[in-house]
């Protein structure tokens, strides 16, 4: 059977429908436990809990069948699934990191994989440096000999920096070193990483993947060999798994990842038509909209563009960007994007009131930023809701 991706989407995982009662969407297996009827048989399932079950907490028939087209859609030989997008990439990179080890990562990363290397890992002796890896020669210059692993973010989910997979990987395998990337931005539609060299590719699903905003899950997709080191330490040690429940809304939500990433790439695109040439936007971050390097890697390693954009508020203090955001009625304002609704985040929230641009602190996005994720909704409700509220500005 041809694997294209309405095969893996819609079926793989799912073929044996005899044994579900004909079943088409594939049941939930709500149970903790999975009983035996021989001693022999349990032994089997103890001695490989990854490909057998036993405990909800290492496999899952449900959880399963979501591992198979996950892996799939990212050219991986496995994957693991998640609580959380920050539980996949802190699994991913303890299990690939002792005391004594360095860890290489991307400058502007995640805020909780930046937490985990600088105020968890490092109290256990896990040194680490971030760097600007856009650049090649910034990630080559700043290896240790005892570098273990790089963590990248390509793009990142504020202002959208992207690094050269390939180059970085070639790099990396050079000198024995593990490479894994945070791919939620793109998804495994717009980019694909392990083809490109890198070993392992986490998600947080929470965000296009499952794209309905009511499931927190996240995805360590790699080769058999690395997936079972994760498996067999932090995994099964940490207890990080995804419920039946909410794999069985993931495997619903990818029916339509295609669909979904299509019609909000086209809404985007419409809305970036407005906003580029609006006077009150100081600056739009997208990867399909910047030039040099960046623009020459967009068009290499990604192969379209999804809802999520950066916009720079032309206004002196965060007075504005409040007027701004209070004011929009089509965009919720909340943490997170990739869901089927249009949402926005203001950097501001994190500084005092009337903080003025140009005054935070150095290296972090600017005050004066607005993260906006298109949803469903149609172009011209959205734009018409940015014009009012840019008015406020």
């Amino acid at each position: 059977m041809t694997m294209d991706l309405s095969y893996i989407l819609n079926h793989l995982g799912e073929e044996d429908r005899e044994r579900h009662r004909g079943a088409v969407s594939p049941p939930i297996y709500q149970s903790s436990i999975f009983a035996f009827p021989t001693v022999a048989a349990m032994r089997l399932a103890l001695g490989d809990e990854l490909d057998r079950t036993l405990y909800s907490r290492g496999n899952n028939p449900t959880v399963e069948i979501l591992r198979k087209k996950m892996a799939a859609l990212e050219g991986a030989e496995d994957a693991l699934l998640f609580g959380s997008g920050a539980a996949a990439i802190a699994a991913g990179v303890i299990a690939c990191v002792s005391a004594g080890d360095h860890v290489l990562c991307v400058q502007k990363p995640y805020s909780w994989t930046r937490a985990l290397l600088r105020d968890l890992l490092a109290k256990f002796g896990v040194a680490y440096t971030f760097v600007d890896a856009s650049e090649v020669a910034n990630v080559e210059n700043a290896l240790k000999p005892n570098t273990k692993l790089m963590v990248l973010e390509s793009p990142n989910t504020m202002t959208y920096e992207q690094q050269d997979l390939a180059a970085i990987a070639t790099l990396a395998r050079a000198r024995n070193i593990r490479t894994m990337v945070d791919n939620s931005y793109a998804t495994p539609l717009l980019q694909q990483p392990i083809a490109m060299g890198i070993d392992l590719v986490a998600h947080s699903a929470t965000k296009y993947l499952n794209g309905h905003s009511d499931v927190m899950a996240g995805v360590l997709c790699g080769p058999k060999a690395m997936i079972r080191e994760v498996f067999q330490g932090p995994y099964m040690t940490l207890g990080a798994m995804l419920s039946p429940h909410d794999a069985w809304l993931m495997i619903r939500g990818l029916r339509t990842l295609p669909v979904r990433m299509k019609q909000i790439a086209a809404t985007t695109a419409t809305v970036i038509e407005f906003l580029k040439s609006h006077p009150k936007i100081e600056r739009l971050w997208y990867p399909q909209q910047f030039d040099g390097d960046q623009a020459a890697l967009t068009q290499r390693q990604m192969s379209g563009g999804n809802g999520l954009l950066s916009i720079a508020l032309r206004t002196p203090s965060t007075t504005g960007v409040e007027r701004f955001c209070d004011a929009l009625q089509r965009f919720l304002m909340t943490v997170s994007w990739g869901g089927y609704e249009s949402l926005c985040f203001p950097v501001a929230v994190v500084y005092p009131p009337d903080t003025r641009v140009g005054g935070e602190r150095h290296g972090l996005v600017p005050v004066n930023t607005v993260r906006l994720s298109i949803g469903l909704e149609e172009a011209d409700v959205l734009i018409a809701d940015l014009a009012q509220a840019l008015d406020q500005v």
